[in-house]
């Protein structure tokens, strides 16, 4: 089997890094770091079938999970099957279901809602088939072996933070007119990311620092159902319309790239002077607006350490080694669950260049923008 260029000495130093720096996020914030090695988990080896289950490709992010899955396992040598669900459960229960059939030694899988793959899940757990969840948490069931994602209470307070950087920065002295946007409500990091922005916000609202000037508060109000930037379009214009006739809207939690995109876009088209607005994900056309001052903030999550860090525990088990000690744990609803948690980043116009320095195809984006 080719080998990749991380050893487990690697994997371990990328752990100790990585718990440091996270802070014991794990995703929900838990404090329970470490995880011993599953004792049955596989060996693999050279042509094993690996499973990669995707919840759509309708953004940035999970095209780029697409490509390069596809790309690193093979080059590792193994049998790979990548697929998207088109943000349909049945789809991606059903296409599990062919994986197990075709007799996947690992399902990596990134649920569209993470409480609706248990028994499929299950299924594949009574197979012997190992099972890492990708970038969202797998909910209310034990088959699930571990878990890969960047902190999402920690990206949430990101956003919030530089939310209010950027109000402080840009708009003067307080109040500030604030509305609050979050994720698709079937996504298990959406009500992650927003719980970790108010720990943040909240306390300001309080004070009358911030001034929600619709009332929507509440996740319930704020989700963005599948996170359609159309959906999230009509809601801003609803708000504006509503709440902001002799008002200006200063900023605008956005619980994502695109929908903070269609956030600006509804604040122009209603003749408001642009919101401050932060982000997720990095996508490129966000870099642009970045880089040409309509988008004050994203947080970058990149692609390529998730997939990485996922490659690093297919080299573990292909060493048989078992699964390599994650550095935090969180609670599923059923049980906890090791996590190889990752540290987000906050991009505003102040780092943009020196975070992509060595992005020759952004630094394109962000010259041709400034």
């Amino acid at each position: 089997m080719k080998r990749r260029f991380t050893g487990l000495a690697a994997i371990a130093a990328a752990a100790a890094l990585t718990l440091s720096a996270c802070g014991g996020d794990g995703g929900r914030g838990g404090d329970d770091a470490g995880s011993d090695s599953t004792d049955d988990a596989v060996t693999l080896a050279e042509g094993d079938t690996i499973g990669v289950s995707l919840p759509w490709l309708g953004t940035q992010n999970w095209k780029e999970a697409d490509q390069i899955f596809k790309t690193d396992l093979d080059e590792a040598g193994y049998n790979a099957i990548v697929q998207a669900a088109d943000n349909k459960v049945p789809n991606q229960q059903s296409q599990i279901e062919a994986m197990i059939e075709q007799g996947a030694k690992v399902l990596i899988v990134g649920p569209i809602d993470g409480t609706q793959l248990g028994s499929v899940l299950e299924q594949a757990q009574a197979s012997g088939i190992t099972i890492i969840g990708y970038d969202r948490m797998i909910e209310n069931t034990e088959a699930v072996d571990g878990v890969v994602q960047f902190g999402s209470i920690k990206t949430g307070e990101f956003q919030a933070q530089a939310l209010l950087q950027g109000l402080e920065e840009e708009k003067g002295d307080g109040p500030y007119n604030i509305e609050l946007f979050a994720g698709g409500p079937a996504d298990p990091n959406a009500q992650l990311f927003f719980d970790g922005a108010m720990s943040v916000l909240q306390p300001k609202i309080d004070d009358g620092t911030l001034v929600v000037v619709s009332g929507q508060t509440d996740f319930t109000q704020a989700a963005t159902q599948d996170w359609d930037n159309g959906k999230a379009q009509s809601r801003m214009d609803s708000i504006l319309s509503g709440n902001y006739s002799n008002e200006q809207i200063d900023g605008v939690l956005s619980p994502n790239d695109g929908i903070a995109r269609a956030i600006i876009t509804s604040a122009e088209q209603a003749g408001q002077d642009i919101p401050v607005v932060s982000g997720l994900d990095a996508e490129n056309e966000s870099i642009a607006w970045i880089a040409s001052g309509k988008q004050y903030s994203t947080v970058a999550k990149p692609t390529q350490e998730m997939v990485d860090q996922t490659m690093d525990i297919l080299d573990s088990l292909a060493a048989g080694d078992g699964l390599p000690e994650a550095n935090d744990t969180a609670d599923n609803g059923a049980k906890e669950v090791p996590v190889y948690a990752l540290e987000p980043t906050v991009v505003t116009l102040d780092n943009l260049e020196e975070f992509f320095a060595d992005n020759e195809d952004i630094m394109a984006i962000i010259n041709d923008n400034k």
